[in-house]
């Protein structure tokens, strides 16, 4: 606490001059940079201009950050956050990175998306029936061109299904579609019969 009296900066201002001085450092030596929104949501205008802001609390980040002429990763976690078991793989499906982003400039700015999967909640036990198919129903959305994707998840179940038994038929514990991450089948068999 010293430094920071000896500097008239309080814990914002010290965390402001770590980051900006770390991006200083990076880019000096090469490196790309990515910071979490909060560096944008407290100092954005203060940003290195090639900073790339990772989007993970949640809507209009994104938008606000583009605008600002900055690059993005979308990984909202209320829509991609896989240890949000109460988040439905069509929830992961329809989540559109690019929401209210029109101008054509501004939508090359958002890199993509990523899913996230936190430690808190999981363990060596569970891990792939936590992370399957939501991930699946994500990565369709992130590799499909917009004008492909489908406007309503019944269109996407069967193949959904079908990509789950295809992954538990080569020893991976995919949970089943219905329902939230980890839950259990709704009839037993169900892989078996399609």
């Amino acid at each position: 606490m010293c430094r920071l009296v000896q500097h008239g900066m309080n814990e914002s201002d010290a965390y402001r001059y770590f980051v900006l001085k770390a991006q200083k450092i990076a880019i000096s030596h090469g490196y790309e940079i990515i910071n979490w929104e909060e560096t944008f949501n407290n100092f954005g205008d203060k940003l290195d201009r090639k900073t790339v802001v990772h989007n993970w609390l949640g809507g209009g980040v994104a938008e606000k950050v583009v605008s600002a002429g900055l690059r993005c990763i979308v990984s909202n976690q209320d829509k991609w956050y896989l240890d949000h078991l109460d988040a439905t793989w069509e929830g992961f499906y329809m989540n559109e990175p690019l929401t209210n982003i029109y101008n054509p400039e501004q939508q090359k700015l958002i890199l993509g998306g990523e899913v996230c999967m936190w430690g808190e909640h999981i363990d060596a036990s569970d891990i792939q029936q936590t992370i399957w198919p939501r991930a699946a129903a994500a990565a369709e959305r992130l590799w499909t061109p917009v004008e492909k994707l489908a406007k309503d998840t019944t269109a996407v179940t069967a193949r959904l299904a079908h990509f789950r038994c295809l992954l538990n038929e080569r020893g991976v514990a995919a949970a089943p579609l219905a329902g939230y991450g980890r839950t259990a089948p709704s009839e037993p068999g169900s892989c078996v019969r399609q």
